[in-house]
This record gives C-alpha cells, structure tokens and sequence, in this order.
C-alpha cells in the first residue's frame, strides 16, 4: 500500500482580505443568508475596500468563499446616532470612515449556510479583534441582528427576548455567538433594519472592549505574549459496536475544548484501538489486527481533518496505525484548525510493540509550525530518550506533546518521569495524554493506566512541583490549562539553572543523521 497522499485529506482555510474578484460570490452569498434583505451592490464593495481595506475580511474554505466581515473605524461619540445603521455605514460606502478614530464599528457579518455550525463567526471575530489591537482602538461595537426573535414575538417583547437569550432560555444564532466572542450587550435598537422580518426589525447594540488599548498612543506600540490554552484528553477505551461511537466520543471533547477556546487538544496513543472492539474486525491475532486498524486511517483523517476546522482548535490526534509499502507504522498526526495536517511516526519502537504488531521505526523528528509557535510530538516511548527533545528544543520546539499508551503503572511512571526531566533540560513544557479503561480479547490493548498532565522547568517562576495541571488517575476527564511562552523564554535565559546553555558541547552532544546529512546539537 502506498503512503497516503495527506493533501487529499486536507482543508484549505484561510482568513484573508476580501478583493473585487470576491464580488459575485459575496452576493450570491448574501442572498443565501439574508433571503429577501438588499444586498450591497458593486459600487459599496469598491467604496469599502477603496476606504478601509484592513477592515473588509473573509474566510475561503477549499477555494470557496465561506463567511465575510466588514467594519470601519469611528470616533466614539455618545450622542452619534448608533442605533442608525444606514448612517453609521453611508448607506454601505463608508465614505465617514476615520483612520484616527477609536472605535471599530462592524456593519456586516455572514456566514455561508453550507458553513454554519463550523464556528467561523468565532475566526471573524477574532479576526477584527486582532485588526482592533493593531489599530489600537478602544471597543468594537455592532449592531447585531436577533433573527431568532420571530419565532417569540408573539409572547414577549424585544427585551424579553434578548434578556431570555441572556440566561440561556433561548438560543438565537446572531447574539448567542456575539455573546460567547465577549461582546456586552448595551442597548436595544428598534428599526435597524426595518427589512428584517426574522428580527422585526431590531438589533442589539453591543460593545466589546480592548484591554490593551492606550488612549492617547497613535499606534499599539507593544507587544503582549498571549497564552497558550491547551486541553489534554484522559480518554477510556470501552467497547463500541459501530465507528460513529468512535466519532461521537472524539467530538465530545472537541466541543468540550472549543468551548473553552482552547488552542491544542492533545488524543492519547492508539486510542483508535478502540475500533478493534467493533464486530467486524478479528482482533484474535494482533499482527492481523493492527494491519485491519490501518484501513480505518482514511475515516480517522477526514473526521479529524473537519473537526480541526469545524471546532477551531489545532489536533493532536493521538496516534494511529499506518500500513505504507507494506509496512506497518505507528503515526501521529497533527491537524492544524487552517485545515493542513503533519505527522511524526514513531521512533523507538517497544518490545511489546515489536512482538505483537510487528511496528516500524520512523527515522526524523519532525518540528511543526502553528500559528501558536513551533511544535514537537513524540509518541510515548519517544519521550524516555533524551537526544530526541535535544533536537526537537534545537529546532525551535517549546513544547512536546505525547501522546502515550501504558498497560501499568511502572510503564506510566517511566513517561511520566522522562516527560518532566525533558523540560527541566530543554527549559520547555511538556504534555501528556493516555487511555484508561479496558477492550477485552484485544490482545496488548486489554488495560490500561494514565494520569494525563502538563509539566514545567522547576524554578521560582512555575508551580511548586513543576505541575501545571493534572488529571485524577484512571478516570475518563480532560484538563485545561493556560502556558506563558514568554515566560519560558525568560526562565532560559535567566532561570535559577540553564541546563541548555551549560552544555559541555566540548565533551559531548548529540549527533543525528537527516535527509542523509550530519547535524549536531
């Protein structure tokens, strides 16, 4: 079997400034959500992009247009006429539009139909949230539709309404999702859009505010290291009857994790095991076994793939067997919420590994780029050799993720300790991940022990013991936790100890072959 071509598993996402080219695609889009409402024609789209380029956005899926914003900037002024949108907008040619002014104002946000429920109105956001730190401007404020109020109108007012959504009672598809981007609502607006049937014609005033704002300052002119929010999934192994089991159980916690806006979510190894356990595979003979979980590989990429993108968070989805020129590996993949996917194959292989399933060795660590820095995993045994984070740390890695599988607590202890020691002597963070529960008469894959966490240097700067968070051992949960890579930075260079650079590289380092090139560390 050939290696599979990942490209064709990939997603293209992009967020990008929207162009003239876009034109017709916008229109055509616009009618599709906004059915019956005037839609803007071809000279607002040139005026828009004529005056504020930056604050006309969109997001391409796989070439296709998917959602689109647009805003300009303002002069904050109580007594403006903010519930007026045909006038803070110029009737759509924001010709009003003031470079120097402190508030973001958003006119239009839309969501493609075919796309809704991927959480792209949370990249649009963040996307004018960024543009409104860049500016450094004060507050961004919309005028948001509630096109879920229709269906109330008869039984409660406006205010009702929106007070309803506020406590949860209701769900409406514009304001919920303001509301989970940290917009406040501020007001009530009657006749915004007096077209719109869906809202009777009101609208929410809402704000949200720039912490980093500096009044006065013409441009932001520092920089603010934003933390990392990692999730790491403790996940039990229990016998499934169909793959949608397998899928339903994943995306439990990828919701879980997008409502806490993670950015990584971190699977466990060979959690995919669990597929052994469906009636239509022979998991009586593990050689055989591990070859029938390969041919579930194209399943698990395209689900993974669409969640990444769907739930807006970068994947470590633990790792997955691979059958490629008929030899049999153990992969871990990494799926990126822009769509692209990477992958490192296992290293050092186990005795266990070697007996039952008959696993190769991959040969090159791999460092990957996210738009959260550089990345390292390395698949359980991977961890317990030092030379490998050695050289992840010299590529630029800050943080290793392993995903791991230990039958006992001697095998769990082993990556548990290793895990730490690799950041006391690359001054990086390191997270784990692994199954519990029990897949009777799957052979190596029977039980299981875990207690899933993220580590730290030890120093001054970091928790007392060196554990940013940790999972209860052997129960089915997740952890969430937010890591400063500034901090690390600055532990490196000035930390109580430097192992990295204390290294006698005069008496010893570590020497590595590549794409059949020498290097050293």
């Amino acid at each position: 079997m050939e290696p599979l071509n990942l490209s064709e598993f990939e997603w293209k996402i992009v967020v990008r400034p929207l162009t003239m080219d876009d034109f017709d695609a916008l229109s055509a889009m616009a009618e599709r959500c906004f059915p019956g409402l005037e839609t803007w024609n071809r000279d607002q789209i040139e005026s828009q992009l004529k005056v504020f380029p930056e604050g006309q956005i969109c997001i391409e899926i796989d070439g296709k247009l998917a959602a689109s914003s647009s805003s300009l900037i303002m002069e904050y002024d109580a007594g403006l006429e903010w519930h007026n949108w045909k006038a803070i907008s110029d009737s759509g040619y924001i010709r009003n539009h003031k470079p120097k002014g402190d508030t973001l104002y958003g006119i239009e946000m839309m969501v493609d139909p075919e796309f809704r429920g991927m959480k792209l109105s949370r990249r649009m956001y963040d996307a004018r949230k960024d543009l409104c730190r860049r500016k450094n401007l004060s507050q961004i404020i919309i005028g948001g539709r509630i096109p879920g109020y229709h269906k109330h109108a008869d039984k409660m007012s406006a205010r009702e309404y929106i007070d309803s959504v506020l406590e949860k009672h209701n769900y409406d598809p514009v304001l919920t999702a303001q509301l989970s981007n940290g917009f406040i609502v501020r007001g009530l607006t009657p006749n915004y859009l007096p077209a719109d049937g869906e809202s009777c014609g009101y609208a929410t005033y809402s704000a949200w505010t720039n912490l980093e704002y500096v009044a006065g300052a013409k441009r932001r002119f520092h920089h603010v290291i934003e933390p990392i929010r990692i999730c790491v999934v403790q996940y039990q192994l229990r016998t499934i009857r169909k793959f949608e089991e397998f899928h339903q159980q994943c995306e439990f916690f990828m919701d879980t994790a997008s409502d806490y806006k993670c950015d990584f979510v971190l699977f466990p190894e060979l959690f995919t095991t669990q597929l052994l356990s469906l009636p239509s595979v022979d998991a009586s003979r593990p050689g055989q076994a591990a070859r029938q979980l390969a041919a579930f590989t194209p399943q698990y990429l395209d689900i993974f793939t669409e969640m990444a993108v769907k739930y807006n968070i970068n994947v470590i989805g633990g790792s997955q067997f691979v059958v490629e020129n008929d030899t049999l590996y153990n992969v871990a993949y990494l799926f990126r919420r822009d769509g692209s996917i990477g992958k490192q194959y296992k290293i050092h292989i186990t005795p266990s590994e070697r007996k039952w399933w008959g696993v190769s060795p991959g040969k090159k660590v791999e460092v990957f780029d996210t738009d959260c820095g550089p990345i390292a995993i390395q698949i359980c045994y991977d961890i317990e050799f030092p030379e490998l984070t050695r050289i992840a740390t010299q590529k630029g890695a800050q943080i290793v993720f392993v995903p791991f599988n230990t039958d006992t607590r001697h095998g769990y202890l082993r990556v548990r300790y290793c895990a730490q020691a690799r950041c006391i002597e690359n001054h990086l963070y390191v997270a784990i991940s692994g199954c519990t529960g029990n897949l009777p008469f799957v052979e190596n894959s029977d039980i299981h022990y875990a207690q899933s966490g993220i580590f730290t240097p030890a120093d001054a700067e970091f928790a007392r013991d060196a554990i940013a968070d940790e999972c209860n051992p052997n129960v089915e949960t997740l952890i969430i936790h937010d890591l400063d890579f500034e901090q690390l930075r600055r532990h490196r260079d000035q930390g109580s100890v430097q192992n990295w650079n204390d290294r006698k590289t005069d008496m010893y380092r570590v020497v590595y072959q590549e794409d059949e090139k020498t290097f050293e560390v």
